[in-house]
């Protein structure tokens, strides 16, 4: 954990907040700070900010925390995902959030198995804890916004534009698509949207239907990927792509 995050009404106008769940376990048992030691925290979806340690027990923590006067701006990546199998959604949710999105949003296609929208991993109980996590771990605050659009084609069709609006929109494919090394970025400022398909692959109808709405088939120099392994690369290689001169 190298930020501690709180909920906006877990910190009072004083500033003094009193831990005493995981996050004081985890400051008690793996930070082990001293009394006046700062350690990093911040507001999910806020600002970042330092707490000093006040109070200290085996079981408890206080800190007075102070803020940034501004929040970190949104991370200018999104991501859409077809639904992998659920063990592989519930890994994904920490890393994803680690590596920094504006968006995620989760889809059907032809080759994702029905029953792999029944998992728990979609419900919002169940993977805000895990985006936390990864927030955390990441030291930032800005947790992706989520959606779950089970039809595919009327995502793409009339849901996209309002969604993600005037977007670069990239989408994985490893047969017969441009590098993504060599693929325009778009302009500057102008946020990108990625697209990674199931483990069989989209198919040529939703390639065509993602295509005709300005999708731009590139591919990674690996490869098909499993779906984990595939989101992390493009991620990591679409936002180095969007920080290079355009």
């Amino acid at each position: 954990m190298n930020r501690i995050l709180f909920r906006m009404n877990e910190v009072p106008d004083s500033g003094r907040v009193l831990l005493t769940d995981q996050r004081a376990h985890h400051v008690c048992s793996v930070l082990r700070p001293s009394l006046r030691e700062a350690l990093r925290v911040g507001i999910l979806n806020g600002p970042k900010g330092e707490g000093e340690v006040v109070a200290l027990s085996e079981d408890s923590v206080e800190l007075d925390c102070h803020f940034d006067s501004e929040a970190p701006e949104v991370p200018p990546v999104d991501l859409l995902l077809a639904t992998p199998r659920p063990k592989v959604m519930k890994r994904l949710w920490a890393p994803l959030a680690s590596l920094g999105l504006g968006r995620i949003i989760i889809t059907n296609a032809a080759r994702v198995e029905r029953n792999y929208f029944d998992t728990h991993w979609l419900d919002r109980a169940n993977y805000e804890p895990l985006l936390i996590e990864g927030l955390q771990q990441a030291g930032t605050t800005r947790m992706p916004d989520v959606t779950v659009a089970r039809r595919f084609r009327p995502l793409i069709e009339d849901q996209l534009d309002e969604l993600c609006p005037d977007t670069k929109r990239m989408v994985a494919h490893p047969h017969d698509a441009a590098p993504l090394a060599t693929a325009r970025m778009g302009e500057a400022g102008q946020r990108l949207l990625l697209a990674v398909g199931p483990e069989g692959g989209w198919v040529p109808f939703e390639l065509e239907l993602m295509q005709t709405a300005g999708f731009r088939a590139v591919s990674l120099p690996f490869g098909p990927l499993r779906t984990d392994v595939a989101c992390i690369a493009l991620i990591a290689c679409g936002v180095l792509r969007s920080k290079l001169p355009h």
